[in-house]
């Protein structure tokens, strides 16, 4: 349906999660390396991640190598960051659209973004709060483009 792009994510508990999301809406989900924890097979089945064969999983090597073998899809990356001004509800997704996110620590690339700036999105919050959880987020965007494409969603 989508996919999900996590950039350095740093926590398990959030890829995860991330993962069981991509699991139950047919996304596909990118883990763009450095990575900040271990994936095999073990580690997986250690932390009961029993869906985890189920999900579409792609692996890059580095955020340049993703964007070698994508930027083709350029105009339908949507960055999520908090140094937009533009609200996610604000953006029409199709479905295949690449949704963007960085690591929990530092967020994604000025560099990165620019590319296509445009397409930087945000979630509103009140000015108590720097940031939310990282699959927190995800949830909130993913599901707000899975809301505009329901007739393409899972058969409804």
């Amino acid at each position: 349906m989508f996919n999900i792009v996590l950039v350095n994510p740093q926590i398990p508990p959030n890829t995860g999660n991330i993962g069981r999301l991509c699991v139950n809406t047919n996304s596909t989900l990118h883990l763009v390396k450095p990575l900040g924890f271990d994936i095999s097979e073990k580690a997986v089945k250690r932390a009961g991640l029993d869906y985890w064969e189920k999900l579409d999983l792609v692996i890059w090597e580095s955020l340049e190598e993703f964007y070698k073998e994508n930027k083709k899809y350029l105009d339908r990356f949507f960055f999520a960051t908090t140094k937009s001004k533009k609200p996610y509800f604000e953006v029409t997704f199709k479905p295949g659209d690449f949704l963007i996110f960085g690591s929990e620590t530092k967020g994604l690339p000025m560099e990165f973004m620019r590319k296509n700036w445009q397409n930087a999105i945000t979630i509103p919050m009140c000015e108590n709060g720097r940031s939310l959880n990282l699959s927190v987020s995800v949830g909130i965007i993913l599901y707000e483009a899975i809301k505009q494409n329901i007739d393409s969603f899972c058969g409804h």
